[in-house]
């Protein structure tokens, strides 16, 4: 029997270049979607799937999202006197959401280098990974999705979607057959290959389960593209010792970290809220477009 999915990873230490200036003093991960950062939607999905215990990696200018999930002494105290019992309740719930602990990585070298940061967190016990610039809005949460394959399996999943045209070159992108509907066993995979050597048209998105034995395959990965120690690279590696699955997400993916698709997550989401949908969908169609 599988051990449970106890764990999650969030590697947060990115420098967000896409959306600069707006990340040269605050973290991407806490950028709004609405009224909400985009760490604490991967955040809850982690939580609504079983998780219990965090470890956000972290570096340099992120003190916002340790700060985040912290009480907040003085906000609490002020919502109670001001009787803004709804608000209290809101904010007193992000602290209490999980255990959630940190660590710096030092270096920016790449996905695989800060997921090698959870070592001593998880050495023993298989755990997910959670990438916050991918927000996934789908019924079942998109790690619980992968969590019931691994479940079944017994054997590290990734998250996949599949990718038209050149802008597979961006991903990692695996070779598999189905064994089931939108369950694939993996034969290969492949980090960022140029479009005519793509494997096929389904790319690794951010969720992962993972299991301890990634570590060592991390240790002995060299640098890959873009001059990085590459978590494609490291799981690739471990394909010869035991098999891998891939989980095609039901539900929609939103690229949060590319500017485009974060405007297209803020309307989505917007457009579902009871408090807003309403009003800005008439805005919307209000405009001359």
């Amino acid at each position: 029997m599988a051990d449970r999915i106890r764990k999650a990873v969030f590697p947060a230490a990115g420098l967000g270049t896409r959306f600069l200036p707006a990340t040269k003093a605050s973290p991407k991960e806490m950028l709004p979607l609405v009224d909400k950062p985009l760490i604490q939607y991967s955040v809850e999905e982690a939580v609504k799937s079983g998780i219990e215990s965090i470890l956000i990696v972290t570096g340099r200018e992120k003190a916002p999202i340790e700060n985040h999930f912290d009480i907040s002494f003085e906000l609490e105290q002020l919502l109670r006197e001001r009787n803004k019992d709804e608000l209290f309740a809101m904010v007193r719930e992000i602290s209490e959401i999980a255990q959630i602990l940190y660590t710096r990585q030092k270096q920016a070298l790449g996905l695989g280098h800060a997921i090698l940061q959870a070592e001593d967190f998880s050495p023993n016990e298989p755990f997910a990974v959670l990438l916050a610039d991918d927000v996934v809005d789908s019924e079942v949460p998109a790690l619980k999705q992968l969590i019931d394959v691994y479940e079944k399996y017994e054997a590290p999943v990734v998250a996949t979607m599949q990718v038209d045209g050149p802008a597979i070159s961006r991903f990692g992108v695996i070779d598999a057959e189905e064994v089931e509907p939108n369950v694939f066993r993996v034969r290969d995979m492949v980090e960022k290959p140029a479009f005519e050597d793509a494997p096929s048209d389904l790319a690794i998105i951010g969720r992962y389960i993972l299991t301890p034995d990634i570590f060592p395959a991390i240790q002995k990965t060299k640098k890959g593209a873009g001059g990085e120690i590459q978590i494609t690279d490291a799981m690739r590696d471990l394909l010869d010792e035991r098999p891998f699955y891939a989980v095609k997400l039901e539900g929609t993916r939103h690229d949060a970290g590319d500017k485009l698709g974060f405007l297209i997550a803020t309307v989505e989401f917007a457009l579902k809220r009871d408090d807003l949908g309403d009003e800005f969908r008439e805005y919307l169609r209000s405009l001359d477009l």
